[in-house]
């Protein structure tokens, strides 16, 4: 129906309003993208330790991060010209 969409939770499927929908989901994706940001975080200082414990020499260029949409944008119009 109109306003309305089906989510699945396990093994159920429940009709919800699509604006309570997309929130639901957006609040979801904003954890998820925590949870990954923080994993990372945690994975370079466990690779630095790794190598630290073999005698090698830390990553170059490891603790890199990317560039935001807007810092891209700046580049792409530098180079245009």
């Amino acid at each position: 129906s109109p306003g309305k969409a089906m989510v699945c939770f396990g093994n159920m499927f429940v009709e919800l309003p699509k604006a309570q929908t997309r929130e639901m989901l957006r609040q979801d994706q904003d954890q998820l993208d925590e949870e990954i940001n923080n994993l990372r975080k945690e994975l370079r200082v466990k690779v630095n330790r790794l190598y630290e414990a073999q005698g090698k020499p830390e990553l170059k260029g490891f603790n890199l991060n990317p560039m935001s949409a807007e810092e891209m944008k700046l580049i792409n119009r530098i180079l245009e010209g």
